[in-house]
């Protein structure tokens, strides 16, 4: 038995029964494997004893008791992204205890509230959380072969050096997706270079580089070069829906000319502010992995492409494939967060 573990009172029944039978100390000490002071100690202290219960401990009484929990809990509700001193602060000004931080951090892990890294996830409105749940509601029972016909697309920033620090906040397990434990990112912020790309059931489509801020004309240009010659190579011209989200660049008035005048056919309705929607934003994860595991990093902006292109393209079609496939778990996991970022 561990050293200053406390007998349960299952044991210490045992030991009473064992020497009212006749058996030496030293024998019940070698068969309950308890030391034969503890076997003693037990035996003249609970002999005459109508109860086996430990008895009751005179002690210091607790630092943080209910009522003080209740205080921190309040805290937390109202600003879960203060510093654990900052909580500490708090605390005291509304009950005039002194606890140290590690007192304050101990009681919030005792009531299943820990530190963690917020969800980077889009800010949304009401009216864009309605929008995501009604895209998701009509094309709920759709297939995956019907899936495998849309074209996703979508740019993105890779950047030579990472990124600042992560925002932390204070949660409860299975909350990492709750809104107010959600930190707001903003598209295509900070330094790099910018890439545009596109993918169906077909297969892998071109890595473009964007150079400098994208206009109408770049992204027409874009798609002009290279989204009409996949149309026409892997789905013949038909049996399609090209996705796009609803940048400004994407909406201008000529992009929406120019892909009338071509009869690009569309998948409608495109919920905005929607990156968990998009299977290609995981491809972005997946080349980004790529990219770090590489012996040599990227120096500059060029390498940076050259890189980004190789990986690209030796993405497997498992690993595309497997992102088309979740999108029924995507459209159910929107729903049942009625219109709220997911997990994905």
């Amino acid at each position: 038995m561990p050293k200053n573990s406390e007998l349960t009172e299952a044991v210490r029944g045992k030991i009473l029964g064992l020497r009212a039978g006749g058996s030496s100390i030293p024998k019940i000490s070698k068969a309950l494997k308890v030391s034969p002071t503890t076997v003693w100690n037990t035996i003249v202290r609970y002999r005459n004893s109508d109860s086996l219960k430990s008895a009751s401990r005179s002690g210091r009484p607790k630092a943080i008791n209910n009522d003080d929990e209740k205080v921190l809990k309040d805290i937390i509700h109202k600003n879960n992204r203060y510093s654990a001193d900052k909580i500490r602060e708090r605390f005291r000004e509304k009950t005039g205890k002194k606890v140290c931080t590690k007192t304050i951090r101990k009681c919030l892990h005792k009531l299943g509230i820990f530190s963690r890294v917020a969800a980077v996830k889009p800010l949304l409105n009401n009216k864009q959380r309605e929008n995501r749940l009604e895209w998701c509601l009509q094309r709920k029972d759709w297939s995956i072969r019907k899936w495998k016909n849309i074209i996703w697309s979508d740019e993105s920033c890779f950047k030579i050096f990472g990124n600042d620090g992560p925002i932390r906040v204070w949660r409860r397990a299975g909350e990492r997706y709750n809104i107010e434990n959600i930190a707001p990112s903003v598209k295509h912020g900070g330094g790099g270079i910018m890439v545009w790309g596109c993918f169906s059931g077909k297969g892998m489509g071109p890595l473009i580089r964007v150079d400098g801020k994208m206009n109408h004309q770049d992204y027409i240009r874009i798609l002009d070069e290279n989204l009409l010659p996949l149309i026409q190579n892997d789905f013949n011209g038909k049996g399609y829906a090209f996705q796009d989200d609803n940048a400004p660049v994407h909406t201008a008035k000529g992009v929406t000319s120019w892909i009338k005048e071509k009869k690009i056919k569309i998948l409608p309705d495109w919920p905005s502010q929607s990156p968990d929607l998009n299977p290609i934003e995981h491809l972005w994860y997946e080349l980004e992995r790529r990219l770090k595991n590489r012996k040599k990093h990227p120096k500059n902006a060029t390498e940076l492409e050259i890189a980004l292109k190789e990986e690209w393209s030796l993405i497997p079609h498992k690993t595309y494939s497997k992102l088309i496939e979740s999108m029924p778990r995507r459209l159910e996991a929107c729903i049942s967060n009625n219109g709220w970022p997911t997990q994905y």
